[in-house]
Formats: C-alpha cells, structure tokens, sequence
C-alpha cells in the first residue's frame, strides 16, 4: 500500500450532540474519491471509530479498494468511544448500552443522514465491530431491524447473554453478517474474564444460521488484536460494498 493515491483522501471530525448520552460524541467521517453531494452512497458505522481509522485503516482500505478494485463508493463513520466506559457502553448488560443503542439509532444516523448524502435504506448501512464493537453492533442489528441488517463482526464478543438474544428470534432471514475470528482466540483475556471466542463464535454462528440468518462465516489464523483484523477487512468491505 506505498501508493500515494490511496493516501489522498478527505476524512472529517465532528462532534454530535447527544441527549441520550448527555454528552458530545466524536465521530469520523470519510468521504470517498469523487465524493458529490449530487450523488448518494452507502455507509459503513464503525464502533472504536479511531481504531477503524487508525489501527484497522480503514480509510486507505476503503481507497485503494474503490481505486483498483471496483468497490462502490462509500461513506465510512466512525464513532470515538471513551475506553473507561466501553463495555459500559457496548456489553449487553452494560450501564450505558441502553443509552448508546439510543444514541446510535435515533441520533447518530438522522444526524450523518441530514448532512450527507447517505442512502436511507437498511441494506446500504452496514454496522461494523471488533470484539464488544461487534457484539454491540449485532444487537443494533437485533433491536432495530428498519435501520439495520448488515453486520460486520471481527472476532465478536458473542457471551451468552448475546446468544439468548438470537434465540429470541423466529426469522433471522433478513440479517446479513459477515463473521470473522482467529484460530488462536480460545483463550483471550478480557475485563470481564478469560473467555474461548473461537468456540463462542462457532457457537454463535450455528445459532444465527438456524434462525435463517444469511451468514458468511470465516476461521483464520490470528489473534484477537487489530494485527489480525486489518488484514480481514478488506475482504469484508468487499462483501457488503462490491
């Protein structure tokens, strides 16, 4: 990726006002190459927006993608989150989830919606997560099916808790999701415990499959660190984008 083009590109930061977190709220925008307002574009919803851009790169990705390999053009948004609350804020039995999913669907997207030419269908948003930023983006997904049904999860945090929320479910057939997760995640350390992702996300993708859901499933080699996933999100882009 030593191509100067795919480093030409125009990423904003704004901040969005939030009742429902009492606070402002960072977000990152990436525009891409031939951005017009003439036009309209799908967008992908980032958790951990600063490591999407900054560990994950997802904006030179997104470039070089649409440069050379035929990818649409997309809107990228990137949501900052503060570390000391994050799993506050994206476990399901987190003190700020209710607060954050609030946020997310009835401030975050009117918000990006008003000010760019997003497309406004569910199937050209797509929601994307590593770890908890998966988990929280999966139950988005769940509790608000006229805004989302596409799903990006690298090495999602799939706790039981998650799994009993899928299993509420009848018909899962309009959710797409694109999972990844690394071969040496049996044992990842986290603030809530040592937990087998690899074995949860088996778990968790026969669950989804048997309530219908459209499920592109992937077992690499890697480890629950951004290392792994920015090498996955290229492909995932693809999927949803090509």
């Amino acid at each position: 990726m030593n191509d100067s083009r795919y480093y030409k590109r125009t990423i904003l930061k704004k901040e969005i006002a939030s009742e429902a977190l009492g606070q402002r709220r960072g977000v990152r925008i990436y525009l891409p190459p031939g951005y017009s307002e003439l036009l309209s574009y799908p967008v992908l919803y980032c958790q951990d927006g600063e490591d999407f851009f900054n560990f994950g790169r997802v904006a030179t990705h997104a470039t070089r993608l649409i440069l050379d390999d035929g990818m649409q053009p997309v809107i990228i948004v990137g949501v900052d989150v503060d570390k000391s609350v994050r799993t506050a804020e994206y476990a399901p039995e987190g003190s700020r989830f209710a607060a954050y999913c609030k946020f997310f669907s009835e401030e975050l997207v009117r918000d990006i919606e008003r000010h760019f030419p997003a497309r406004t269908d569910a199937s050209d948003r797509v929601l994307a997560g590593d770890s908890l930023g998966g988990t929280v983006s999966l139950h988005l997904a769940l509790d608000y099916p006229h805004l989302f049904n596409q799903v990006i999860s690298l090495s999602g945090a799939f706790l039981p808790s998650t799994q009993q929320r899928i299993a509420l479910e009848s018909d899962l057939s309009r959710l797409n999701i694109y999972m990844v997760i690394g071969l040496e995640e049996r044992e990842v350390s986290t603030d809530r415990g040592v937990f087998d992702f690899l074995g949860l996300n088996r778990e968790t993708q026969k669950i989804l499959s048997d309530k219908r859901a459209n499920v592109l499933y992937k077992e690499r080699q890697g480890k629950h660190i951004w290392g792994f996933w920015q090498n996955e999100l290229p492909e995932a882009l693809l999927y949803f984008f090509s």
